[in-house]
Order: structure tokens, then sequence, then C-alpha cells
């Protein structure tokens, strides 16, 4: 049997500095992405790569029932993640080592219904890697971050992204902040930048942004909004949500999805590291989000 949904990207090591206080957590888009579905009961893989010394992030995984294909590397992506206000869609981010690129074969004996691909910058997943995967028939989620962002002088920046157009017609849920929307786009307004990024080919556009999460789609926009009681933990929000909102689309409509979506984001937000908070609590939030919309 298929697992429901796949995660690939690598762990990132986090040194996450606010103008208050550092600390180091373990990052990466698989990790949030995993820790969501496993909880929502789905059958869950991870493809990742992280030197051995950090392999406590594997075993957590499987503690939850994940299997994990995981590649050990002489040293595992690190990342100095810098938020100098208090408005936390702004920050800079320094990569300080790498974990190097996925191969194919890596990818090639996982079979699942949905692959999110989360890398933290360009050639982390390659070209190829996209390819085998959307070959496969099954829905396909990528997130922005791995491929706007490049490395000069040890922190990432972004040069627009060519070739996105050979890219983006392979995606199904193509997932983007607010910032990096308007980057790729020049567009502030967000639901017009969501509207040009699905001129370029995905079905559905995920855009986050600091007051919640809207998906544009045949046309349309849902959107809901996150109603953490106080933030603690933005870092990770987009894998969250990414993850949420791909869990729950394998059955749900893109409106029910992006409602679950905030409601799991909302309560991520409450505290640093991935989501660890009961269903119950997720599915209150969920139905009082409902109820608004």
């Amino acid at each position: 049997m298929p697992f429901d949904i796949a995660f690939i990207g690598h762990y990132t090591k986090d040194t996450i500095v606010y103008p208050h206080l550092t600390r180091v957590v373990d990052g990466g888009a698989f990790n949030y992405g995993a820790n969501v579905a496993a909880r929502m009961g789905l059958k869950v893989a991870v493809a990742t790569r992280l030197a051995r010394e950090d392999w406590r992030v594997v075993e957590s995984l499987e503690r939850l029932g994940v299997t994990a294909f995981a590649t050990a590397t002489p040293a595992s992506t690190c990342l100095t993640l810098t938020y100098p206000t208090a408005n936390l869609d702004e920050r800079t981010v320094a990569l300080t080592s790498s974990a190097g690129p996925f191969t194919v074969e890596e990818v090639a004996g996982i079979d699942a219904r949905a692959y999110a691909i989360g890398a933290s910058l360009r050639g982390e997943v390659p070209v190829e890697v996209v390819r085998h995967l959307a070959a496969t028939g099954a829905t396909l989620a990528l997130d922005i971050q791995g491929w706007l962002r490049i490395a000069q002088d040890g922190i990432l920046t972004s040069d627009g992204w060519p070739g996105k157009e050979a890219i983006l017609p392979l995606v199904t849920v193509f997932k983007t902040d607010a910032v990096e929307a308007k980057l790729l786009t020049g567009e502030d307004d967000r639901y017009e930048a969501a509207r040009r990024l699905a001129a370029y080919g995905p079905k559905e556009v995920l855009l986050t942004h600091s007051g919640g999460v809207l998906v544009y789609h045949d046309g349309v926009c849902d959107e809901a909004p996150f109603i953490p009681q106080e933030v603690r933990g933005r870092s990770g929000r987009g894998d969250t949500c990414t993850s949420a909102y791909l869990s729950r689309r394998l059955t749900a409509s893109p409106a029910e999805a992006v409602a679950w979506a905030a409601a799991v984001t909302s309560l991520k937000l409450e505290a640093e590291g991935p989501f660890r908070r009961e269903m119950a609590e997720v599915e209150a939030l969920y139905q009082r989000l409902r109820r608004k919309g």
C-alpha cells in the first residue's frame, strides 16, 4: 500500500535569533510536515539528509510511526534565522553548512499519494527529482523557498528564480508566503500575487501571511485567519501550514483544507518546534473558523 504523504527535504539545525533571545531548534520542512501528518493519523514517509549527530530527529519521527528514508552526510544543513523586529515576516537567513543535494535514487522507492518538497535553498532538490515525482501522477506540493533562495557569501538571497516556467506546471500545490510572492511577482496585493503565480501553471497556490492563509484555485480564493493566543514559534509556520493543508486536501475541498490548515498553524505558532497538539484542539478551532467563514 502506498503512503498517504511523503515529505522530501533536508533536516536543518536552526539557530533562531529574536531581539530578546536566541534558540537552537531542529528544523526542516520534512520534520515540521511529518509531525502534522502523523498526528492526523496518516501513513507518512520522509526522505531526508543529515549528519549522524542529528539522527535523533529521525528517531523521533519513527516513534510517531513515520517511515524514514534517511541518508547520513558529513554535515547537516545549518541555518541562522534572524528576526530583527516584531514583524515576523521580516528575517535574514544565513547558511553555515549543507547536507548536499538529493538524488533520484533516494526517492525512487517511495510510493505515495502526495509528495511535499520542502528545501532550504535551490539545488537541494534538483530538477530531475521534481520531474521524477511529477511523473508518478501523484499530488505534488512544492515550497517556493527552496527555489527562490540561493546562497551568496553565506546569506540566503534571491535571484528571481530563472527557469520557474519549466517547473511550476508540474506542481499541484505551490506554497509561498506574502514576502516571497512579492519577490516573484512584484505585487503587494496577496490575492493578485496568488493569481499571477497560478498563471505559471500550478493548480493551487497556498499563500501564508502574518494574518493567515489563503488558497487560490479554479479562479477563486478561500482563506482563513491565524488566531494563536500568542506567537512563540514563527519558524516552521509555512511547513506546518502546507502539511496540514495537503494532508486534509486528500479528502476535503480547498475551503475545508485551508480552514484546517489555519487551525493547525495557529496552535503550532504558540510554541517553538514542530506541531505537537491534540487533534481535539485542532477540531475545536477548525469548527470555530468554519463558523466564522
